[in-house]
């Protein structure tokens, strides 16, 4: 059962769309079912001598006086209206059932307290077989506005025990940071133009997505221009520095006007302070310069995405949301990299985890800096980093997983079950992807002798998991990667207990394609000698130079920390 509170000024423009025939002809038998007094409620839907501007004047009867007593100005935003919607396949409820859910939703959100006689005036009007509204004037008979405060939240609590009592679906309680629902209207006009989202669903996923890929808040004004999103930034008048935007979708126009959404109106993270608190303010000209190994990025992310995993279990909740929310940013940019069937899916877990990033915690966005700026690395990533790309949707399924039990652990259920959601697409999208690879490697495996060498290796360093690994139908496999990264330069045996003692291992289905894509992840030390002596002589040369720089722009790490 979802209620759904907004507020407006036209009593009678309401009552005319809920006793009319709706948008699409859709509205049936309007009536109503409650109010605050069914004897002086006039109802246009079943008595033909009562009209809608008799009944809005008995609901503006207490607005009316306290206009007077304001010298004719009325009260602002004093229609409140709350649809109440029935999940879909739950069984339809009758008149006196909906009255009920009515009276206690009026109740509860502080419209009408029980037994309170100077109560607000509202009715409840039903016109389908599955919702109801309610609408009422905020005035009331003492001439106060009622005590709404977070209405929104009230009403979904009582939904949840009506839900209860009454047999229906149960649904997941929200915490005040889900993004806005679209309207009837928006979810009309998107059916017409035949699209499966409305207008603001999609601005709000282009924000997410060119969000998780910029490098500031700059580049996320341009990226958004380049692709037809008309962006109207909100000056200050004082300071004649932005405080604001709103965007527009490509042709979506009211009288030739386009429709505008405020950023906080898509999504609370995405209003301007938000992305500016873990926006970088690095220009874009000043992007770091490619990387010598062009799989550095993949590796980089790995390691981000492993240590989040760690962050979800430290006790420091507002570190673990900072995590959550760069963890989807990396969703989105590890689909901006697939070039799979797979895509589809990375796509949807990045969707899906939008819910999942936030909460009513406040976020470290410092804290989670080294993910987010792995994850934007990888928007700008130009190698095909093969296995490692699985590696890291592999990565991220068990941090998907790990977020739904921290935010189940913490009663955040939508955002519980958003985690979930996304892990299913990451789920799906590995098996695309990671199956082809492993029966590739499978049939690459070396000769027998490697094999039973890796073997001795394997229940060496894992001796309590050896036998499940080797009974796994993934060993093949891994024998080919163990063989891969002993001439990559590691020693096997050493290798696999390195792997071998994180996470996952004891629980994991499928041990050898845990350990396969851990090792996929490890880089290429003969490469990486390779390129640091290349630097060192590089820097040598330099030195011979008669006005040598302080700190040479392609000294290696360890030689440029000797300089300062």
């Amino acid at each position: 059962m979802v209620p759904d509170v907004s507020t407006g000024s036209s009593t009678l423009g309401l009552i005319n769309y809920l006793f009319g025939k709706g948008r699409r002809d859709e509205h049936t038998d309007s009536h109503i079912v409650a109010a605050w007094d069914m004897a002086g409620a006039p109802d246009p839907g079943r008595d033909p001598e009562a009209t809608y501007t008799q009944l809005a004047r008995r609901l503006d009867h207490h607005v009316d006086l306290r206009t007077r007593e304001l010298g004719g100005k009325q009260p602002p935003q004093h229609v409140w209206h709350c649809p109440v919607r029935t999940a879909p396949g739950d069984r339809f409820l009758t008149d006196a059932e909906w009255a009920e859910v009515a009276r206690r939703v009026v109740a509860a959100t502080g419209i009408a307290p029980e037994g309170d006689e100077k109560a607000c005036r509202w009715i409840a009007v039903r016109h389908a077989d599955d919702h109801i509204h309610i609408m009422a004037t905020t005035v009331r008979a003492d001439g106060r506005r009622p005590r709404t405060n977070r209405d929104g939240w009230r009403a979904q609590l009582e939904c949840r025990k009506i839900e209860a009592e009454f047999g229906l679906r149960r649904l997941k309680s929200g915490d005040l940071t889900a993004p806005r629902t679209p309207t009837g209207a928006e979810r009309a006009k998107a059916e017409r133009q035949g699209r499966e989202e409305t207008a603001r669903e999609w601005l709000r996923e282009q924000a997410y997505a060119v969000a998780a890929a910029v490098r500031s808040i700059d580049e996320y004004f341009t990226v958004l221009r380049s692709l037809g999103i008309q962006v109207r930034p909100r000056i200050g008048p004082e300071t004649g520095e932005v405080t604001g935007y709103s965007l527009a979708a490509p042709g979506d126009t009211s009288k030739d006007e386009p429709i505008w959404f405020g950023g906080s109106s898509l999504a609370a993270d995405l209003s301007y302070n938000r992305l500016c608190e873990r926006l970088p303010t690095q220009p874009l000209a000043d992007r770091p310069q490619q990387m010598a190994d062009p799989a550095e990025p993949w590796h980089r992310a790995e390691t981000a995405i492993r240590d989040a995993h760690a962050v979800l279990d430290s006790g420091d909740d507002t570190v673990a949301q900072g995590h959550l929310d760069a963890f989807g940013d990396t969703l989105h940019n590890l689909a901006l990299t697939a070039n799979g069937g797979h895509r589809a899916e990375l796509q949807a877990a990045a969707r899906a985890f939008n819910r999942a990033r936030r909460s009513a915690i406040r976020a470290d966005h410092q804290a989670a800096t080294a993910l987010r700026e792995a994850a934007k690395e990888l928007a700008y990533a130009s190698h095909d980093p093969g296995g490692l790309a699985i590696t890291l949707i592999f990565a991220a399924l068990h941090v998907a997983r790990a977020a739904a039990k921290w935010h189940e652990q913490r009663g955040h259920e939508q955002q519980a079950a958003a985690a979930e959601e996304a892990f299913r697409h990451l789920q799906a999208g590995y098996q695309q992807a990671a199956q082809p690879v492993l029966a590739d490697l499978a049939r690459r495996a070396p000769r027998a002798t490697t094999a039973n060498r890796f073997e001795q290796d394997l229940r060496a360093a894992l001796p309590d998991h050896a036998d499940r690994v080797l009974s796994d139908p993934a060993w093949p496999a891994l024998t080919t990667t163990l063989a891969r990264a002993e001439t990559a330069g590691h020693n096997p045996r050493r290798l696999l207990s390195e792997v071998g003692a994180r996470r996952e291992l004891d629980s994991a289905e499928h041990p050898a394609e845990v350990l396969n894509w851990r090792i996929t992840a490890q880089p290429n030390r003969r490469a990486q000698a390779a390129r640091r002596k290349s630097t060192i002589s590089g820097t040598t040369s330099m030195s011979a130079a008669p006005h040598p720089p302080a700190t040479p722009v392609h000294m290696a790490p360890e030689e440029r920390g000797r300089h300062r």
